[in-house]
């Protein structure tokens, strides 16, 4: 047997268990084939299970859906730093992680975290008619964002009562469909986001997917420091800045559970985490 992997399994953007985003985060002290990953991922069956790794004075990062490997998630990245300020480095006021694409910074912000994330482009883009018959509405505005179509809806009511079709949102080229509207009581913004190509029929909070929300709300409202909520069935709350070139996005996060994955002698022959020309990564075969 391999050496017990620790698991914990984190809400995140909640400040009370059995809301927000919940999460998986191993903490790695050995490379783990890809493919052993991602039938961890699948295991979980949560949107997101993060596998973290120490490199230096931070962590390399990866995100698995239960179906594939993702270049961003917010959410799992929120569970991992605070995993590691609350058990692995008790007490820390920044973490650091390596993504396959960027270094990323989550900062200890009173009792949450604040991650500092890419602001996406947004380009107007014509309504598929997938997307159109998929919700069951005529969107106000589509946008296309580096990885997925975001969809400007009147009303709040609208964002909240989805019924998505999602075999008919599963034939989009995006990976994942943000539906928006604006805020009430207090609330800047709503949103509720589907990515059923990607195995999350619906994510219960979508970090990511505030690097584009934030910029468009940011433009329309004329403000840089937004207060969003996700309109899901768990829900979720989220503060959101908005700078020239990053999405500050801040949320508190609670431990349901921390635990131990047994896994048999792994025989694979690639490594999740090693180093090659990506600063903290080693090539896998395929990529």
């Amino acid at each position: 047997m391999t050496d017990p992997i620790l698991l914990y399994q984190v809400d995140a953007f909640t400040r009370r268990l059995f809301a927000g985003n919940p999460a998986a985060v191993c903490v790695l002290t050995q490379a783990l084939p890809r493919e052993l990953c991602q039938a961890i991922a699948q295991e979980n069956q949560l949107s997101e299970t993060a596998f973290i790794q120490r490199r230096g004075e931070g962590y390399a990062i990866r995100w698995f859906t239960p179906t594939c490997e993702v270049d961003l998630c917010g959410h799992a990245t929120l569970a991992a730093a605070y995993v590691v300020g609350e058990f692995l480095e008790p007490g820390c006021p920044v973490v650091r992680f390596a993504s396959r694409q960027e270094q990323l910074q989550v900062r200890r912000q009173g009792d949450g975290w604040e991650l500092d994330f890419p602001r996406w482009s947004l380009t107007p883009a014509t309504a598929p008619a997938p997307l159109v018959s998929g919700l069951g509405i005529t969107p106000q505005e589509v946008w296309q964002t580096p990885r997925d179509l975001l969809v400007v809806v009147p009303s709040a009511e609208q964002v909240q009562s989805l019924q998505p079709n999602l075999d008919q949102l599963a034939q989009l080229d995006s990976l994942g469909v943000i539906v928006t509207a604006p805020g009430r009581q207090g609330v800047d913004f709503v949103s509720r986001f589907f990515a059923p190509r990607l195995g999350i029929p619906e994510d219960p909070v979508t970090g990511s997917a505030h690097c584009a929300l934030a910029p468009y709300w940011s433009d329309r409202l004329g403000k840089t420091a937004l207060y969003a909520r996700q309109l899901s069935a768990r829900g979720g709350e989220l503060w959101c800045r908005v700078t020239p070139d990053r999405v500050l996005i801040r949320g508190s996060a609670v431990c349901y559970l921390s635990g131990q994955i047994h896994l048999p002698e792994s025989t694979g022959a690639w490594e999740l985490f090693g180093s090659d020309r990506r600063p903290g990564w080693q090539p896998i075969q395929g990529e």
